[in-house]
């Protein structure tokens, strides 16, 4: 172990060789590739997965455990990565994913599996605010643009080709290789992690908040819930929502009265004083909620009002991609060569609330290349701000604080993006509903039995065969005008639809646009080009000293 004062860390970004900086670079973006093609490959294998373990009714839950875990843990994870350092905490994080991995293949039942995915959850709670707070130590915050923007285009890249794995895996080999093959990329992940990265901390006194942490895992994990079965498993305003809701607020408020007495809190308040932090939080969580309705509900425009097969809907979402992976890269070799970060932010946002607008003009007689235009240029500005928002916060908090506060935007997107799926999710079913009722021809309503019309008032029909099959049925009794009245139906649930959609891109516009305005009241200051400073701040204040260990010991005597 090699101690040195916080001026050893100047700004020859921590005093590593350039070798040895894209060491450690490369095992931080093979962690965070680890996580996102997890994330990408797992859905498209969940209908074998269903069909061998029996357990359709338990579906959601094998995302909902690994969401549950990941977002709660993220600020735990990022605070004890500012008290331990972050090296043994990333491999820690890696071993627990790849456990999770290995359990999760070797499933026997849909228990078994919502279970594992937690523990895989609860690893990458860590891997993700880990690696972009190792990034902030590596590099100072003028050069930090440059390789975060790196990172967003690795989950772009897991998201292109993700998905296309996951389909040759399952149909090639076994659903279960779509967790072991995180086996053997998870080990080298580990072993190029303890060979390359240096683990950077700031060694101080300190007392680990456990009831801190306790009660934010406590009060988020009932938020999540209640916003991702609202609408779907129970109505909103239903007692199991209400009392999920209930118990988070109390819990959360006992959270933060327990944060202004402890010693050394989990999630510091004090950070909330940052302005820039408050402002960042507030718009990462602004735009959680604005991106995930694009993304979640452009498929169902493209299959179920344009009647294009899913193979063309994943064709409209490779160039978004794509665009979000280009729009990262240079967003962040702007930033590093300006200096400058509010610009990019307000431009970026621009961009994508525009793009929203677009699909919001979207009706059943667009075509799909529009489409694909409209996808794109939201992909540019979400691209370009991905990236800058963790930079601009490390740059504006204390070293000692730059785990938690990384892991808290990450946190607030997540939050956000949880709780916009279940607004927008709902507000596409009311205004699909009253949209149908409306559109639904006289001669429709007479053919359907009166017990049967709620069987209707849904749009998978225009996606899913078994549900076709239950729509013909319904005009078993109407002979000859069955085929005429089912494609009248069917007409209608893709006005609804169109509308309904219209609707939610409009909301959704509406949000990004607040984000715009927020993004205005960034707060801009310089970009360091040195560790020396936040480093010398937090040791004054922390009574500690500047730890880095490294595997191999860096030379401190050559310049990189």
């Amino acid at each position: 172990m090699a101690s040195s004062s916080g001026a050893a860390i100047g700004p020859s970004a921590g005093g590593l060789t350039r070798s040895q900086m894209m060491g450690a670079l490369a095992g931080v973006l093979l962690g965070i590739l680890l996580s996102a093609l997890d994330q990408t490959i797992v859905g498209t294998a969940l209908p074998k997965v269903i069909a061998q373990l029996q357990g359709l009714d338990r579906y959601a839950w094998v995302f909902t455990a690994y969401m549950l875990t990941s977002t709660a843990t993220m600020p735990i994870w990022g605070k004890l990565s500012d008290i331990y350092g972050r090296k043994w905490l990333y491999m820690l994080g890696m071993a627990v994913f790849v456990l999770g991995s290995a359990l999760s293949g070797a499933s026997q039942s849909m228990n078994q599996l919502i279970l594992f995915r937690a523990v895989q959850g609860l690893g990458a709670g860590a891997m993700l605010p880990i690696s972009l707070s190792i990034i902030g130590d590596i590099f100072p915050p003028a050069e930090r643009g440059k390789y975060q923007g790196i990172t967003g285009a690795v989950f772009g890249i897991a998201s292109i080709f993700g998905p296309a794995l996951g389909g040759y895996i399952t149909d090639s080999l076994n659903w279960r290789w779509v967790f072991y093959i995180n086996l053997p990329v998870g080990i080298v992940a580990l072993i190029v992690v303890y060979l390359t990265l240096p683990n950077f901390g700031l060694r101080t006194r300190h007392a680990v908040d456990y009831l801190g942490a306790a009660l934010l895992v406590a009060g988020i994990v009932p938020l999540l819930l209640a916003f991702t079965w609202a609408g779907a498993e129970y109505p909103w305003l239903s007692v199991p929502i209400l009392g999920l809701l209930a118990a988070s607020i109390v819990l959360l408020a006992f959270f933060i009265w327990t944060e202004r007495r402890a010693q050394e809190p989990i999630l510091p308040l004090t950070l909330f004083r940052n302005d820039i932090f408050s402002v960042s939080s507030f718009t990462s969580f602004l735009i959680g909620i604005g991106m995930f309705g694009p993304l979640l509900f452009i498929p169902l425009f493209v299959q179920g009002v344009l009647g294009q097969s899913a193979t063309t809907s994943g064709a409209v979402i490779t160039p978004t991609m794509l665009s979000f992976v280009v729009a990262s890269i240079i967003s962040g070799q702007l930033m590093s060569r300006w200096g400058r970060y509010r610009i990019i932010a307000v431009v970026g946002l621009s961009v994508a609330t525009v793009g929203i607008f677009l699909l919001s003009r979207m009706t059943a007689e667009t075509s799909v290349l529009n489409v694909t235009i409209n996808m794109v240029i939201m992909g540019l500005g979400l691209g370009s701000v991905m990236s800058p928002f963790t930079i601009i916060v490390q740059n504006a908090v204390e070293y000692r604080f730059m785990g938690v506060a990384t892991s808290s935007i990450t946190f607030f997107r997540s939050i956000g993006g949880t709780i916009g799926a279940a607004i927008l999710g709902s507000f596409l079913s009311m205004t699909f509903a009253s949209q149908l009722a409306s559109a639904m021809p006289p001669a429709v309503k007479q053919a359907v039995p009166a017990d049967r019309l709620a069987d209707i008032h849904d749009p998978q029909a225009l996606l899913d065969p078994q549900s076709m099959t239950m729509l013909r049925s319904l005009f078993a009794g109407a002979g000859a005008q069955a085929d005429a009245l089912l494609a009248q139906l069917l007409d209608a649930i893709r006005l609804a639809l169109a509308v309904a959609l219209h609707d939610v891109f409009l909301v959704a516009t509406v949000i990004m646009a607040i984000a715009v305005v927020s993004a205005f009241f960034l707060r801009e200051i310089p970009l360091r080009r040195s560790h020396r400073a936040g480093l010398a701040d937090a040791m004054m204040e922390g009574g500690g000293e500047m730890v880095m260990d490294a595997h191999p010991a860096p030379d401190r005597s050559a310049t990189p």
